[in-house]
């Protein structure tokens, strides 16, 4: 599979935005120093009477336009990477830009999507690629991809220090609302809000609980070669899931014990070892006072789940599921104020523990995206078919989403060794 690049530009907003330097907080610097590949597909357009010209479909001067100005609410992301003067990582709003791809590829959207898989190889080809996340890197990517069979892939690489992913819906619903040429006010009538002061540190920093999570010794694993699945979850699959839980459990933290137990057996880790599950909790509506319902940055922290590999294979699902579920209601504003004031104490370990460094095998990762409107991206063209991570970065690591069509259940993408799928798919499909 090959893909040509037909023209590449430097989006810059469509207005004078603030030049300015922007604070990023311990949550920001806590994940990841990359940018994250994700990719939509939209499958060609039904044949038409020739009144629209094919080349409209997808017209990459209404994208562009489009990004220019929704870079104007969200200058940030034009900006670039930089250091400040102790060290500390900070965006440098320049308005330099966002990188626009455009490319040709010599494949169909069958060819890819039918049965895709995130890997480093769909990410070459469907994402923008920056050799290093660290300054003075661009922020936001963009590739549009026209497919062979007439269809479109739109690969977006956004830094994850700028944002999480509530903050990604809210700049791809401007950017698509524009393109469609409607006013980005009708889905945001408040503009983001940039100002990440208010997850500062207190003054001393006193963390009131233990964070292990964040600690590099629990990322001690070593690099091992994997692979990343998509499993469809039926209604019927999932309702059985759930209803071996307590009543009223959540999609996640159900699905998420099924996949917990499924990875225990696969690997074939011994009863009395302990295994660790990663569990995230978007924060916007548990802090007091609540943080801006158009916060743009990252507003996630982390939790650790800790249980005997013997207790996730014979206690019964649900007494995983009630585990999960208490680790999340647990993140209060005390929980939040005291992770960051551990990541001010242990600042470089935290910053050490979002360097590539990987999972024992005994551990799990599992994110949410269930109830993110990730296929409303219609760009005036329609819904996309499928949205999915470009790439997965290391071996048990997990996305929950939900079907484009709310009625086929959900997905797990699943990123595990090679040698133990086979018996993990038994053990998830119950076989």
């Amino acid at each position: 599979m090959k893909v040509e690049v037909v023209d590449t530009t430097l989006v810059t907003p469509s207005e004078q935005t603030p030049r300015h330097t922007l604070w990023l907080s311990n949550l920001d610097l806590a994940v990841p120093k990359t940018h994250t590949p994700l990719v939509y597909y939209y499958p060609a357009p039904p044949a038409g009477d020739g009144g629209e010209k094919q080349e409209e479909f997808f017209a990459p001067e209404r994208l562009r336009e489009a990004l220019a100005r929704a870079l104007v609410p969200f200058y940030p992301l034009a900006g670039r990477m930089a250091t400040g003067p102790e060290g500390r990582l900070e965006i440098d709003c320049n308005g330099e830009g966002a990188l626009f791809v455009v490319a040709r590829a010599d494949f169909t959207g069958d060819e890819m999507f039918r049965d895709f898989e995130p890997s480093p190889e769909a990410r070459r080809l469907l994402v923008p690629f920056a050799a290093s996340g660290d300054p003075p890197c661009l922020l936001a990517m963009v590739q549009v991809t026209f497919l062979k069979c007439g269809g479109v892939a739109v690969g977006t690489g956004m830094h994850h220090v700028t944002m999480d992913g509530a903050g990604a819906i809210q700049f791809i619903r401007t950017w698509t609302t524009l393109a469609r040429g409607l006013d980005a006010a009708s889905v945001h009538p408040s503009p983001p809000v940039h100002d990440r002061t208010v997850l500062r540190a207190r003054s001393p920093p006193h963390a009131t609980f233990e964070h292990p999570v964040y600690s590099p010794s629990n990322l001690n694993g070593l690099p091992r070669p994997f692979v990343t699945r998509v499993y469809a979850v039926s209604p019927k699959l999932l309702a059985g899931i759930k209803s071996s839980c307590a009543p009223g459990v959540s999609t996640y933290c159900a699905l998420t014990a099924h996949l917990w137990r499924a990875m225990c057996v696969a690997r074939g880790l011994a009863p009395d070892a302990e295994s660790r599950l990663r569990v995230p909790a978007n924060i916007r509506q548990r802090l007091r006072p609540q943080l801006p319902a158009n916060y743009f940055g990252n507003a996630i922290v982390r939790d650790l789940v800790t249980v005997r590999v013997g207790d996730v294979l014979s206690q019964p699902l649900g007494f995983v599921a009630e585990r999960i579920k208490r680790a999340v209601a647990r993140v209060d504003d005390a929980f939040v104020r005291s992770v960051i004031d551990y990541l001010e104490v242990e600042s470089e370990k935290g910053s050490q523990a979002a360097r590539g460094q990987f999972m024992p095998e005994t551990d799990l990762w599992v994110v949410s995206w269930l109830g993110m409107p990730i296929h409303d991206a219609d760009f005036g063209w329609g819904c996309p078919k499928f949205v999915a991570p470009a790439q997965m970065f290391g071996s048990g690591t997990a996305y929950v989403t939900q079907a484009p069509d709310k009625d086929d259940g959900v997905s797990v993408l699943f990123a595990l060794e090679p040698e133990y799928l086979q018996c993990f798919e038994k053990a998830f499909y119950g076989e």
